[in-house]
């Protein structure tokens, strides 16, 4: 009888399993939509946008159209309205009031869908792993979600990054120090991108090493790298090799070439060239 007990019970406990892991798979993407349709509700409409409007129980003012560069939709009933610049729930409130101050819709409940964004987008160039035009889905998209979006920084990218755009009706442009970025304890040094921004990253920047030396050639300038850890970087000097006499090659700021004698500590700038000459003796 025990035996009949537990293993009634056992049967239960795994078909309530089920029965809770079915529930919570049917449950756990309505949870995670709602939350998506959230925070896209923060969305400022665009020109360009494609949206799609409903009237709750008035299908006949279903419509789906392209928000005109002018900002405005020519809407059922009420014409020409504008869109433009607002949010998904202050456009929907334009429209419900638009609709209840003509008596055409006594409670008027509207919702719009951003079906495609068009409106709202910033441009991620240089050495990304996916550069290109990105869509700004939510208001505050920060540097660093941009960044993400486009796959990271691709292998040889700099950590120097150049934010340029419009603010308050002024050209703007910023150059961001990413390590900089992510060991700041606030976002005050993440800003926030706003349509038509350009993000460029540029190549690393390199030294070049040569003469006796074991792995001449061109290395990554790292932060602050000196002229003896240049030197460390190519493996160091060869049995032939002389640290006298090191010649450091570099364009000044009218682009001419300077050769200069450097001391161990010195440090490098890009560009670079190390001449390492061979002993006499």
């Amino acid at each position: 009888m025990m035996l009949t007990l537990n293993t009634t019970s056992s049967l239960s406990a795994r078909l309530l399993r089920c029965v809770l892991l079915a529930f919570l798979s049917l449950v756990a993407p309505a949870l995670s939509w709602a939350q998506v349709s959230d925070a896209q509700r923060d969305y400022v409409l665009g020109a360009g946008d494609v949206i799609r409007v409903s009237v709750y129980q008035n299908a006949d003012l279903t419509l789906e159209t392209r928000v005109a560069e002018s900002g405005t939709i020519s809407f059922p009933l009420l014409g020409q309205i504008r869109l433009g610049g607002l949010s998904i729930p202050k456009a929907e409130k334009v429209i419900a009031d638009g609709l209840r101050n003509g008596n055409f819709v006594r409670q008027p409940q509207v919702s719009i869908l951003v079906t495609q964004i068009r409106g709202n987008q910033a441009s991620v160039l240089g050495m990304v792993n996916r550069p290109g035009r990105y869509p700004i889905e939510l208001t505050g998209m920060r540097l660093s979600e941009l960044l993400a979006t486009a796959g990271g920084i691709a292998a040889g990218g700099s950590d120097l990054v150049t934010l340029s755009g419009v603010r308050d009706s002024r050209a703007f442009r910023v150059v961001i120090d990413l390590p900089n970025l992510f060991s700041a304890s606030t976002k005050a040094n993440d800003p926030v991108i706003v349509n038509g921004d350009t993000v460029y990253v540029d190549r690393m920047p390199m030294v070049y090493i040569y003469g006796e030396v074991q792995r001449p050639g061109a290395m990554r300038l790292e932060r602050d790298m000196t002229v003896i850890q240049a030197l460390a970087t190519g493996g160091g000097l060869t049995q032939r090799g002389t640290e006298k006499g090191l010649r450091v090659h570099r364009r000044n700021a009218e682009g001419k070439v300077e050769i200069l004698q450097p001391g161990m500590n010195d440090a490098m700038k890009d560009g670079d060239v190390i001449y390492v000459r061979e002993s006499l003796f």
